[in-house]
């Protein structure tokens, strides 16, 4: 395992601030489906079963706030993309996202079964 310098166990830590940011219910839902291609509100609702229009705008009011999604408004049309910041998380949510496809029916089965 590579060191780091801090801690995620330090409450002050900046990677531990980037944890809780895409620990978020729906950050990693989100920021996955503008890893596909820039969206409209209304396209991010009907891609993302189960979210709200007012959870959805707080998710990305969020992100945006932490450089991760850029919100760009033209033509009385607005469209969120990932920034660069952003891009770099699309490889890790990509591991997460296999893992959550081949492990995904054991953790069901597991929470099941109590």
């Amino acid at each position: 395992m590579r060191a780091y310098s801090g801690s995620v166990f330090l409450a002050d830590c900046p990677a531990r601030l980037a944890i809780e940011i895409i620990a978020d219910k729906w950050a990693v839902v989100v920021l996955f489906a503008l890893s596909r291609a820039p969206c409209r509100h209304g396209e991010l609702v009907g891609l993302i079963g189960g979210i709200s229009r007012k959870v959805l705008t707080q998710t990305l009011r969020r992100l945006q706030g932490y450089g991760l999604v850029d919100r760009h408004a033209a033509g009385g049309k607005v469209e969120y993309a990932l920034t660069g910041l952003g891009r770099t998380l699309v490889e890790p949510i990509g591991v997460l996202t296999e893992w959550a496809h081949v492990h995904g029916g054991a953790v069901v089965e597991f929470r099941d079964a109590r």
